[in-house]
């Protein structure tokens, strides 16, 4: 098969595996109240079908990112395929509770596994001009999938149950592994014959287990001293990974490449910036303004469908202007969005809702392509793999922050009433997050713009 074809069949799938997670993701989130009265399971239960794919994924992302570096990234790659596929079909047959969050827990681990390596596989086959480009199609295929599972998963729960969004994901996992079996021939092991930090990666279990657990309890000591034991661990990886010759995670990485920390520290700021606001409108809508769940998930639409349109184009533009300048433009209109969003109430109109959603959805597309582009770009070839891991990591990191911060505020404001019971309550308690995430969103402007330039001197591959 000649290079472009190579080229072509990775970018179709990674494209392809990008979809599928971010699909299920939002699907299941619509089936949640299905699942709860399927199982009788109370709502701290029910959080866990969600933080516990949450905790998987980000546990694993780092350490499949330096297996696939070290073995192969198409064998990592088909392996979390193959895994997702499998954990897939063990949800929708689960026949308890606890069943489901155990094979949750299975497929964020396949989740993580392809993530760290069908953006590394693309990043490795293209040349470097052609990174942006390809990068906005791969980060596209991801809010096409977030666009249409809310759609997806409705339609499906109502009219087969909540287990066929599990099953309809099994045949495009399986149509992935054999594509990438009958297309990819290169295994991308710059890192061949390097040993596995195996302790590193269990220090860093531990410390992200930890501190996720500690964020989903409520304000306690056992809390608390999750959180420090874990924050604990996080400073003894950090010195393991100096100390050890093969780092499961290249912490120099951060100290060698400006470009590479900042725009990773953009990236966790971005993320914990936005993440709950899907959460916190996806509420307002239904039980402020009233509307109905597929109609509520008809205007939330309006955000990532904006993200998928301009993703591509925002890519491709990086290709030929510096990334870091389009990635804080994005990182501003993103800020300038949620600041809209402060002052929403009970009497705001629905073209004013779906603007603010139109501007996030753009400002979001503006800084992850580019933002995505910064990073690879900014780390050596045989660091590719570890590079996807670390961006997932900030995705999955910030995620969590941003739902411990709507969720600190609402407990605060509200106590223990239903939002249903109290809109005004809710209303205001989203008001003071949504002020929060403008000020995340101005840091993140700064950080943006302090990564130095990408093609400032000699490129790093």
């Amino acid at each position: 098969m000649n290079p472009r074809a190579i080229r072509r069949a990775a970018l179709a799938i990674a494209a392809l595996s990008a979809f599928l997670t971010p699909f299920m993701g939002s699907a299941v989130h619509i089936a949640m109240p299905a699942i709860e009265a399927g199982f009788g399971i109370d709502a701290v239960v029910l959080s866990w079908v969600a933080n516990a794919y949450l905790l998987a994924a980000a546990v694993a992302l780092v350490p499949a990112g330096r297996a696939a570096d070290i073995y192969g990234r198409r064998r990592v790659f088909i392996c979390g395929n193959l895994t997702f596929t499998v954990s897939s079909a063990l949800c929708a047959l689960s026949g308890s509770a606890a069943q489901l969050i155990a094979a949750r827990i299975v497929q964020g681990v396949g989740s993580a596994m392809l993530f760290a390596t069908g953006i590394a596989i693309v990043t490795a086959v293209y040349p470097p001009e052609k990174r942006g480009t390809v990068l906005g199609v791969n980060v596209a295929a991801v809010y096409v999938g977030l666009s249409c599972g809310p759609f997806a998963g409705g339609l499906l729960t109502d009219w087969l149950g909540w287990r066929t969004i599990f099953w309809a994901v099994g045949p495009l996992g399986l149509a992935a592994v054999g594509l990438t079996l009958g297309w990819l021939r290169g295994e991308w092991a710059e890192a061949r014959g390097e040993p596995f930090d195996w302790p590193g990666a269990l220090i860093y279990a531990a410390a992200l287990s930890a501190v996720m657990l500690g964020l989903s309890r409520p304000p306690s000591l056992a809390g608390a001293g999750l959180i420090l034991g874990g924050l604990g661990c996080l400073v003894l990886f950090a010195v393991w990974q100096l100390r050890t010759a093969s780092p499961v995670f290249e912490v120099r990485l951060f100290a060698r490449s400006r470009v590479f920390s900042f725009s990773c520290l953009a990236a966790l700021v971005h993320y914990a910036a936005t993440f709950a606001v899907t959460f916190l409108m996806s509420i307002y809508l239904q039980q402020v303004k009233g509307l109905d769940a597929r109609s509520a998930g008809m205007v939330m639409m309006s955000q990532p469908v904006m993200m998928a349109l301009f993703s591509p184009l925002a890519g491709r533009l990086s290709d030929r202007i510096e990334p870091g300048y389009i990635a804080s433009l994005g990182m501003g209109l993103t800020a300038a969005g949620i600041l809209l969003l402060t002052v929403l109430d009970a009497a705001s109109s629905l073209a004013f809702i779906v603007g603010c959603l139109v501007l996030l959805g753009l400002g979001f597309a503006l800084f992850s392509s580019p933002n995505m582009n910064a990073i690879m770009g900014g780390v050596e070839r045989r660091y590719y793999g570890i590079a996807a891991g670390a961006v997932g990591t900030m995705r999955l990191l910030g995620q969590m922050l941003s739902m411990g911060i709507a969720t600190l505020i609402i407990a605060s404001r509200m106590g223990r009433v239903a939002t249903s019971a109290a809109p005004a309550l809710f209303v205001e308690s989203a008001r003071i997050a949504f002020w929060i995430f403008s000020v995340l969103c101005v840091l993140g402007i700064f950080l943006s713009l302090s990564r130095g330039r990408l093609r400032a001197g000699a490129s790093p591959n």
